[in-house]
């Protein structure tokens, strides 16, 4: 037999066989759920479901800027030479005014020069690099107008910008390795595949940091001194080594290329090289700041008593 019972809410805890002081909130120490998103949470914003028309565009553009890797990066492994012909076509035109020699294209081959010693294949058009910057880009924009809305105008902006500063990197990256080949460079520790592809990653990544270098002076000029969106001087570094890691080591690794020797040997590369680069940069960026820059009429000694004061 099944009874039926109902519990009346209007009545006292006390008829309820409820603690009086379990069912009452505390003046101090009240850690409920609803007090613990009233914390939390500012008064008229909701954390769930609701978002700020600001913060779902951000999502919104956030979602776009990274669905965008894995579709170029599956576009570039399956594409061919003569699908590549959009980015390769412009660089090799570089290539020839640089380095005075003819390139003439072979469909399913690449650009080839006149002596047929050196093709520029789909392996060189740097499809990497523009993915890379890319993401640098976009995502720096997204950083740094995260409390204020943004329009969809930077991505085709960072997709432009990208493709040029892709296509004169390249040019240089190639133009070097025609020279490295025509002074027949050798090295005691390193062998021709070797010194190619450290003479890449040095190109690749020192162009990168330039880039950034760059982006970041453009955008301190619409900065404030005293805004959130200022980095500091060592942090502005961290931040295009990431990218560079994630596009040409992450990305490969969860694609399943941790499986083959030649990406272990890559990696090596990948790794130390930036380094090189890096390493100078954060000694200079130190040395200003433990010795900063005396301004003129006045001695390093009125410097410190003024800091010390």
């Amino acid at each position: 037999m099944f009874i039926a019972t109902t519990i009346d809410e209007t009545r006292a805890p006390a008829e309820r066989n409820v603690d009086p002081e379990c069912s009452a909130p505390k003046e101090r120490g009240d850690f409920s759920i609803r007090n613990s998103y009233r914390h939390f949470v500012p008064p008229g914003r909701s954390l769930f479901p609701l978002y700020t028309n600001i913060e779902r565009r951000h999502i919104a553009q956030l979602t776009v800027v990274l669905l965008s890797a894995p579709a170029l990066k599956y576009f570039y492994s399956t594409a061919s030479v003569n699908e590549l012909r959009w980015i390769l076509a412009p660089t090799t035109l570089l290539v020839e005014l640089i380095s005075g020699q003819q390139f003439q294209f072979e469909p399913y081959a690449g650009y080839i020069n006149s002596s047929h010693t050196f093709v520029i294949a789909a392996s060189c058009a740097g499809v990497n690099f523009l993915l890379t910057a890319f993401l640098m880009l976009a995502l720096r924009n997204l950083w740094h107008n995260r409390a204020q809305p943004a329009g969809w105008s930077f991505l085709p902006a960072a997709a432009l910008f990208a493709y040029v500063a892709t296509i004169i990197t390249n040019t240089v990256r190639i133009t070097t390795a025609l020279q490295l080949r025509e002074m027949h460079y050798q090295s005691s520790w390193l062998n021709a595949g070797q010194v190619h592809r450290l003479e890449g990653i040095l190109v690749y990544f020192g162009f990168l940091l330039l880039l950034y270098f760059l982006s970041e002076r453009l955008n301190k000029k619409g900065v404030s001194p005293g805004s959130p969106n200022k980095l500091s001087p060592l942090r502005w570094l961290a931040f295009p080594l990431f990218i560079y890691y994630g596009t040409t080591l992450v990305i490969p690794f969860l694609n399943g290329s941790f499986r083959q020797a030649e990406f272990w040997e890559h990696s090596m590369f990948v790794l130390g090289a930036p380094l090189v680069l890096i390493i100078p940069l954060v000694a200079v960026r130190l040395a200003k700041q433990r010795w900063p820059t005396v301004p003129a009429g006045k001695s390093r000694r009125d410097e410190m008593f003024i800091e010390s004061r």
